[in-house]
């Protein structure tokens, strides 16, 4: 498993980083991206060896937000490089089930045709191994692929909001990860509707994440 993806399932299970004000790195997961993961007074950072130690410390990289402060981003991530939102990390663990018995009434179904949906698109850019799934009624779309760290990591669209629905679909998602396999999802803390929602699905909050493409040439 990728080191980060050991630092976050630690974390799932309720095992974080000590609190020391500091930061250390790890290589990235994937080919072409990075992050920075913060959680309670450590930092993470993903990021490839062109940028060195002694520049991070220039920088005034720490765990106590410094780490994520716009100046080490903008430097991190180059002028004409691409950068994700600003991201709570929640995670939760996998159920074992195809979604039916976690979430009565849906039923879930692969759906091959999708894969121009901006949800998609946007999921494999950042995700390898990219699975997607709608109910029966494509009241809403579920995205499943290998994202931070190299856990699985989903994504849930609802078309119509209302009636609970994204919390029924983000429930029975679980089912379609290993039981007990940890999973996580990101998602922009001014989305109150989406991470309510999470919260509501049994996922917990574990860190923040800024992912980016680099270019810094």
């Amino acid at each position: 498993m990728h080191p980060l993806g050991e630092l976050l399932t630690d974390a799932a299970h309720g095992c974080f980083p000590e609190q020391d004000g500091g930061w250390h790195r790890v290589p990235p997961w994937r080919e072409g991206i990075e992050a920075v993961v913060a959680f309670t007074g450590h930092a993470v950072l993903a990021i490839g060896d062109d940028v060195t130690d002694d520049e991070l410390h220039g920088w005034d990289v720490d765990g106590y937000g410094g780490a994520l402060h716009p100046r080490v981003l903008a430097s991190l991530v180059g002028p004409h490089g691409w950068v994700d939102s600003l991201d709570v990390i929640v995670a939760a663990h996998g159920a074992g089930d195809d979604g039916s018995a976690l979430e009565p009434g849906i039923d879930l179904v692969p759906c091959d045709d999708m894969a121009d949906h901006p949800r998609v698109r946007h999921a494999e850019s950042l995700r390898d191994d990219v699975r997607v799934w709608a109910d029966r009624d494509r009241g809403g779309l579920i995205t499943l692929g290998r994202g931070l760290g190299g856990l699985p990591e989903l994504s849930v669209e609802v078309v119509h909001a209302g009636r609970g629905l994204g919390r029924r679909l983000m429930r029975a998602a679980l089912g379609l990860v290993p039981k007990g396999e940890v999973v996580v999802a990101a998602v922009a803390p001014g989305n109150a509707a989406s991470l309510r929602a999470l919260l509501a699905s049994g996922f917990v909050p574990v860190g923040a994440v800024q992912v980016f493409k680099p270019r810094r040439m």
